[in-house]
């Protein structure tokens, strides 16, 4: 559980009595260890971890003992907490959590059976919350509405719940929008594919080719000795130090600036120098300017580096900013407001402690003007453009889905279209609105008639911008964003979050150059290709070729679209051979997994039945969910047709590597994403040759080789095709072909095998078992 996440919990805990001891800082993980009224946590910071769907009228856990050791290079501190009532245990988070959604979303969310996020929603919730302008092209249905109105609610509600933050001095002109003295990386001076969390405090940049950079929003000259933290959150090439303002942000590659890289070497003006040693994930930099005896130096994980810089005297009366420099990395940075993972040296201080007279805050701000301090009523923090009324009540509906769990402060959302009275939307306006969704008709008319005003607006979405600006709405767009201001009253930038059926449209681009600040461009709808990391295969099911199907004693359980045709396995009808197939794949299923000495893999099958009849033919072998890690059919399984609760448990278990194999269909694996994963078994193929590389693409990441197993039958096979079905295949045993008004179809994989070859404009490779 992330650090914010606790936060927000405790902040909410009206009902609960709770002695907090505050010991040291980490984040909350998990409950390691329960007994009848003990519950033993990881904990730092805050010394227990709480979910609101407890619904305990009073509890009072206090300190007992506490254990501090150490496992790799981690310290955790072990509170010992006696309750008068059962233990507490950690929940595990929903997927949409993982991901930094506040837990009453996650909620939400999984009423709906959303267990997983879209491809569309895994890529665009993390950037909205980081606080970057988004565009994104996805297919309908993909759950982009939900990718940009979960983020959005979340970070509304957390505004309207601080509202009473002070705030105090613009960094350019000493009024206006951020607090005074707050070090933080300066959302306003990065590049382009650096991506800022709300926080200020984490960065990240997943460009693989090039570097990107940012600094603070702070800097320290004159005199005094200070130091701050940078810790490697994720792998990658990182660089960090101190630069002045006029450094370019590709830090140490001009006189400005001066860096040290996770490959053991300091740079400054292009000099690349031996120094300390290598770096990387997990490791803690601690970063010295000493502006006295103008000497920069480092510390890895607490050990002296010893000086890498001298500070030249032309430099010697300029600010210096932290600064960092980032090639598909992640950084998270500690400026003192939160305790140190290692002490800086004696006469050291954080930066934040650093003393106003030698402080100076960025120029470097976000154009436009700054939100006013006051909220009106009728002033909402969202506003959401949709070029149809179905597309604005849809959205609509979708917000008021995902707001359901929140609790005070609530948040109100108004629709703004055609067909209601615009009396009733001015009422309900001057009562007080935090989101807008509407269309462009009706949000002008209330903006030009005051009725709407503009002046705290914080996030400005165009859903199917390509619809409304072929409907000609490109000036009102222009005079709403000119109308907004371009940074909130508490320091915050606004954001600008596009959709689009394609992000090639010229219009779209020019808009975007236009209007938007640096964005991210999500394109779901490029051309499908498969990385190098990859290495995917075809195995023929050939029944005419291999016939020991025929003496098969023991076999997987068919999907029953044969139960009523006479069998002759002697005769090469396509029943017969049909049937083969569905006989034969369970068998080299079963060989890949023993050829290939496979430990973790994603086995994909066609349906829900298909899934059932692999997970039992597993545990009819000795797997199954309830064989230990080391059995070598050790599986779950994930469908829709399974609990919420087994779901989430079986997708857990896999995750943490409890078991082998997940077996699931393509829909439920939608958005799945599983680390260092080798291995990925097609038992069919998909009917949607996109779904072939989303399959594939789940091996082969991070730079590891992976292996994609597809098996493919050389006949037609007879499956399950529900298209006339009322229940979708409920109790139903009707096996005449859809065109005779049934519910089956003769499956060609080789056509589709043909497909996915042309689409991907490539030969697969063909190997036996």
């Amino acid at each position: 559980m992330r650090l914010k996440h606790l936060r927000f919990v405790l902040n909410r805990l009206s009902s609960i009595e709770v002695n907090i001891i505050i010991y040291t800082v980490t984040f909350v993980e998990q409950v390691i260890h329960t007994t009848a009224d003990t519950a033993i946590v990881d904990c730092v910071a805050v010394a227990i971890i709480l979910r609101v769907n407890f619904k305990f009228k009073r509890l009072t856990p206090t300190l007992q003992q506490t254990d501090i050791y150490k496992y790799k290079t981690e310290v955790y501190v072990c509170v010992h907490i006696h309750v008068s009532v059962p233990p507490l245990v950690a929940i595990a988070m929903t997927a949409f959590e993982e991901m930094g959604i506040m837990p009453e979303l996650g909620s939400a969310v999984e009423e709906i059976e959303w267990m997983l996020p879209t491809d569309i929603q895994a890529e665009a919730i993390p950037l909205i919350l980081g606080g970057g302008d988004v565009l994104m092209a996805a297919e309908t249905g993909s759950g982009k509405t939900g990718a940009f109105c979960l983020p959005i609610i979340q970070i509304v509600w957390e505004s309207i719940s601080s509202k009473g933050t002070e705030v105090t001095k613009d960094p350019a002109t000493n009024e206006g929008n951020v607090t005074a003295k707050e070090w933080r990386m300066n959302a306003f001076d990065r590049d382009s594919k650096m991506a800022i969390d709300s926080s200020g405090l984490l960065c990240q940049s997943r460009d693989q080719a090039g570097w990107h950079g940012t600094r603070s929003s702070m800097a320290v000259f004159g005199s005094g000795k200070y130091y701050y933290e940078a810790t490697v959150t994720d792998e990658g090439l990182c660089r960090v130090g101190w630069a002045t303002e006029k450094a370019n942000r590709n830090l140490g590659t001009d006189k400005f600036g001066f860096g040290f890289g996770g490959t053991g070497k300091k740079s400054n003006n292009k000099q690349f120098d031996d120094y300390g040693t290598a770096f990387g994930q997990h490791d803690v930099l601690g970063c010295y300017i000493d502006l006295d005896s103008s000497e920069i130096a480092y510390t890895k994980n607490g050990e002296d580096l010893g000086l890498a810089f001298d500070i030249p005297k032309d430099l010697k009366r300029s600010e210096f900013y932290a600064a960092v420099v980032l090639k598909n990395a992640e950084m998270k940075f500690n400026f003192g407001d939160s305790p140190f993972k290692y002490e800086p040296v004696e006469g050291h201080i954080a930066l934040s402690r650093a003393s106003e007279k030698c402080c100076k805050a960025s120029t470097v701000v976000g154009s436009g003007a700054v939100a006013s301090k006051t909220k009106a009523n009728n002033a909402p923090y969202a506003i959401i453009l949709e070029p149809s009324r179905e597309l604005a009540e849809q959205t609509h509906k979708q917000i008021i889905i995902f707001k359901k769990k929140l609790s005070a402060p609530g948040i109100s959302e108004l629709l703004c279209v055609g067909g209601i009275a615009v009396k009733e939307q001015i009422a309900a306006l001057k009562s007080g609105v935090d989101i807008v969704c509407g269309t462009p008709g009706r949000i002008e008319d209330l903006v030009s008639t005051g009725n709407l005003s503009l002046s705290q607006v914080r996030f400005f979405v165009l859903d199917e911008a390509d619809g409304l600006l072929s409907q000609g709405n490109t000036d009102l767009i222009n005079r709403m964003h000119a109308k907004i201001p371009k940074v909130t009253a508490d320091g915050k930038k606004l954001q600008m979050v596009v959709c689009s059926a394609t992000l090639h449209s010229p219009d779209v681009r020019r808009m975007a150059d236009r209007l938007m600040n640096f964005p991210v461009w999500i394109d779901l709808k490029g051309q499908d290709s498969v990385p190098d990391t990859v290495h995917h295969v075809v195995c023929l099911v050939d029944p005419v070729a291999v016939t020991n199907w025929k003496q098969l004693s023991r076999h997987w359980d068919t999907d029953g679209v044969h139960a009523k045709d006479r069998m002759n396995f002697n005769q090469p009808s396509k029943e017969n051979l049909s049937q083969a197939v569905k006989m034969l794949k369970g068998e080299l299923m079963m060989k890949a997994i023993d050829e290939h000495k496979m430990d973790r893999a994603i086995i994909f099958c066609r349906t829900k039945l298909d899934c059932d009849n692999a997970e039992r033919y597993l545990t009819q072998h000795g797997g199954g969910p309830g064989a230990s890690r080391n059995h070598k059919y050790s599986c779950v399984c994930l469908h829709s047709d399974r609990n919420p609760g087994e779901r989430r448990g079986n997708l857990e278990k896999f995750k943490k590597n409890e078991v082998r194999f997940l077996i699931c269909t393509d829909v439920a694996a939608r958005g799945l994403d599983v680390s260092g994963l080798p291995f990925v078994i097609n038992v069919t193929l998909p009917d949607e040759k996109q779904n072939y590389v989303h399959r594939i693409g789940r091996v082969g990441r991070a730079e590891r080789m992976g292996l994609a197993i597809s098996l493919v039958s050389t006949v037609p096979e007879k499956v399950w095709y529900h298209s006339n079905c009322k229940n979708r295949g409920k109790n139903c045993y009707n096996t005449d072909l859809v065109e005779r008004r049934g519910c089956c179809i003769w499956y060609d994989e080789p056509a589709l095998l043909a497909n996915v070859e042309e689409h991907l404009g490539i030969t697969i490779d063909q190997g036996g078992l």
